[in-house]
């Protein structure tokens, strides 16, 4: 009795390790597994309700565990199968995938490239076109500075002329006040 006692005592410890560990998502073998297990301890509690004896659940425990061991390590030969034929095309759709990511990564440099070309095309032609315009409106100022000197220079000249013309008029006027005078007196 106290083999069993040990037995029940390292099985409980067993169990509380397995439990502390942080639950993880189950994956579909653990999930079949899971359901296998427990179907099993609903068949072992049914037929352990029948039987009083207590050395049959050891052994009928021993034979449970050695069917587990038996079917886990076919699951891991099998996984193991599966998984080195699936590497191989596993790492050839990795190295296509990682070509046409190259090829797009190249198509897209290129593409920043040319744009990169274009956009410092035009950013030149902006600045020539407002330093042309920049030019333009400073000979453009200076033609409209000079315009407006000859303007008053001309107004100032029409000033000069209307009052020539206002002397030559007065002149002309006593020039012929002048003459009568003369003709009078030759007279």
């Amino acid at each position: 009795m106290s083999s069993l006692y040990t037995r029940s005592k390292e099985f409980t410890r067993n169990r509380k390790s397995q439990s502390d560990s942080p639950p993880s998502s189950p994956s579909p073998i653990a999930k079949t597994l899971r359901h296998e297990r427990l179907s099993r301890l609903d068949i072992a509690s049914s037929s352990a309700g029948t039987s009083d004896s207590y050395g049959d659940r050891p052994s009928g425990r021993s034979t449970a565990y050695t069917r587990r061991e038996n079917r886990l390590a076919a699951l891991s030969s099998r996984t193991e199968d599966d998984s080195s034929r699936d590497y191989k095309k596993l790492y050839e759709s990795a190295l296509s995938e990682n070509q046409k990511l190259k090829s797009k990564l190249q198509d897209a440099q290129v593409e920043l490239v040319d744009i990169k070309s274009k956009l410092d095309k035009i950013a030149q032609q902006k600045q020539e076109k407002t330093s042309d315009r920049s030019s333009m409106l400073e000979m453009e100022k200076r033609e409209k500075r000079a315009l407006e000197r000859k303007l008053s220079e001309m107004e100032e000249e029409m000033k000069v002329l209307t009052d020539l013309k206002s002397d030559n008029q007065r002149l002309k006027d006593e020039n012929g006040a002048l003459i009568r005078v003369i003709s009078k007196l030759s007279k």
